[in-house]
């Protein structure tokens, strides 16, 4: 939808737990850092598993409304969350107090829905250029995602730009208008397939040559190393006969 986003409420805390962040995580606790133009920075803690869920399901464009805390009705965004790479849950996290009468900037994703002719039919392959948007507009009118219709798409030649998205009122997308979102490539022929075939063997024949030459060099070095240490207690042995000698 394109409809700014509904107020939810975040129950936080004073971060009271003592140790690390770690040690907050193991304890199903994620640390915040609220702060502001006008609001003191603060740090405080809300339960993963509700956070996590409120992240994935909303997003950063959702306005919050703290609750039960000492920021208690002051309104927020999330801001760069960090995710643990195999859990998926969420390490940390800013909230930043917003002014309801102040504009802000803000990143929206775009969601690509519709059927395309030039896919469907003549079996091209859709290409999105564009993931997001950044818009300008009060914190609680900013979208919570753009619809991109694809169905406008119906020949190899049409393409979707910025200023083919529909936004909401009072909301102004900074983005270059003439920039491409989305747009349908041709199939490939048979001999173009064939081509690219030929070139990843190419590749990986070269690849696999460089690797072989880097291996014999490497085997050479380590005989060549063993060879002069061989050498050196002959080396050694000579010099000590000449000193005889000269005795």
């Amino acid at each position: 939808m394109n409809q700014a986003t509904e107020n939810i409420s975040l129950q936080v805390a004073d971060r009271t737990t003592e140790g690390t962040a770690k040690t907050l995580r193991s304890k199903g606790i994620v640390p915040l850092i609220l702060y502001g133009k006008k609001q003191e920075a603060q740090s405080l803690q809300t339960d993963s598993t509700t956070f996590t869920k409120l992240l994935h399901e909303h997003g950063t464009t959702t306005l919050l409304t703290l609750e039960d805390g000492p920021a208690t009705g002051v309104k927020v965004l999330i801001r760069e969350p960090q995710f643990d790479p195999v859990t998926n849950q969420v390490l940390h996290a800013d909230l930043f107090a917003v002014n309801l009468t102040e504009k802000i900037t803000a990143t929206v994703p775009l969601v690509f829905e519709g059927e395309s002719a030039a896919v469907e039919q003549l079996s091209g392959s859709l290409i999105e250029s564009k993931a997001e948007v950044e818009v300008e507009c009060l914190p609680q009118d900013i979208p919570h995602q753009l619809v991109v219709d694809v169905s406008k798409l119906a020949t190899f030649e049409d393409v979707l730009h910025v200023s083919d998205l529909v936004i909401p009122d009072g909301v102004e997308v900074l983005d270059d208008p003439e920039e491409a979102i989305a747009s349908v490539a041709e199939p490939r022929s048979e001999e173009e397939l064939a081509a690219l075939d030929e070139a990843v063997e190419e590749d990986v024949e070269s690849i696999a040559a460089v690797e072989g030459k880097e291996g014999e060099e490497a085997a050479e070095g380590e005989e060549g190393a063993e060879g002069t240490e061989g050498a050196k207690p002959a080396e050694a042995a000579k010099g000590a006969e000449h000193a005889g000698d000269k005795e």
